[in-house]
């Protein structure tokens, strides 16, 4: 049976292929390794880049155990007094062209020295302004990927991310989802190796899927409109970081290094009260599909 240790070596191996990738697709940036360690246990490489066009971007991996926190432990349902641990890569990047989406992509293992594991993850993508071409390109990649393991995977992990990715407050969807999956174990029929072996796969679609839409979109002209835009629907993508998303609760309870855990925050961002969208525009248009159950690959 694949180790831990395995598993962690080759998140490690995918954080330096995807950041390479970045570095040749921005042109100039270049990524800012800070190594560093978790006092209870373990540690990580956050990479961040500033760019042409990458304006803020992050590529971090971790690998970290130690005593597992009661409010964790009391959250997930799980045994008392054991030990965890978890390793993954997570990802959020900020273009500077506003007709480039935000990506985010998060792959992860954890396990339980009671014998638990399980593997989650996921890519999401939102964009300012919706292109529904791109939209459509977008998930088609995320089905193929998802359909060379499994055909019921990306009909149920596309409503797991609608569903999750939903700023509640607003009735609306962070963007246009993706495929969202956690707790992948073998309840499900399938072995440590088969879940692996997924989660390796959306791993590596992660530059097959954005690169396009970056290289697409980043010589782009706007103008302060289309940044004005940008920066609402940036603080849309804050606001759920911060009051929805589990992932930030779960690393800012377990005692992670802040820094990495909000290196998903935008450069810049902005809330304006009670804004008012021109009717027929683009930023209309993209609000209006801004909601659950589209199906993007019909």
């Amino acid at each position: 049976m694949i180790s831990k240790e395995q598993i962690a070596n080759w998140f490690r191996s995918l954080q330096d292929d995807i950041c390479e990738q970045l570095e040749t697709a921005d042109g100039v940036g270049r990524f800012h390794e800070d190594q560093w360690q978790r006092a209870e246990g373990g540690g990580g490489r956050t990479r961040i880049i500033m760019g042409q066009h990458i304006e803020k971007g992050g590529v971090n991996f971790s690998a970290v155990h130690g005593p597992m926190p009661e409010k964790i432990t009391t959250a997930l349902k799980l045994e008392a007094g054991a030990d965890f641990f978890a390793s993954g890569v997570s990802i959020v990047l900020h273009p500077k062209n506003p007709f480039v989406p935000i990506i985010h992509m998060n792959v992860r293992y954890f396990e339980m020295s009671t014998g638990t594991w399980w593997f989650g993850g996921g890519i999401d993508l939102t964009p300012h302004y919706i292109n529904t071409k791109e939209a459509t390109f977008f998930h088609h990649t995320l089905k193929d990927a998802c359909d060379q393991h499994d055909i019921n995977y990306y009909p149920k992990f596309k409503k797991w991310a609608d569903d999750y990715f939903f700023i509640k407050h607003r009735n609306e969807t962070r963007g246009i989802g993706g495929i969202f999956y956690d707790r992948l174990s073998n309840k499900e029929g399938k072995t440590k190796e088969d879940h692996f072996a997924f989660t390796q796969t959306i791993g590596t679609t992660f530059c097959k899927v954005y690169l396009p839409l970056l290289n697409n979109n980043k010589h782009k002209s706007f103008s302060e409109k289309h940044q004005q835009w940008q920066a609402l629907r940036r603080g849309r993508y804050v606001e759920f970081n911060l009051v929805w998303d589990k992932g930030t609760k779960f690393g800012l309870d377990t005692n992670g290094r802040t820094e990495s855990i909000l290196m998903s925050m935008p450069p810049l961002a902005n809330w304006v009260y009670n804004h008012q969208m021109e009717k027929g525009s683009a930023e209309e248009k993209t609000s209006s599909l801004l909601k659950k159950n589209i199906s993007w690959v019909d």
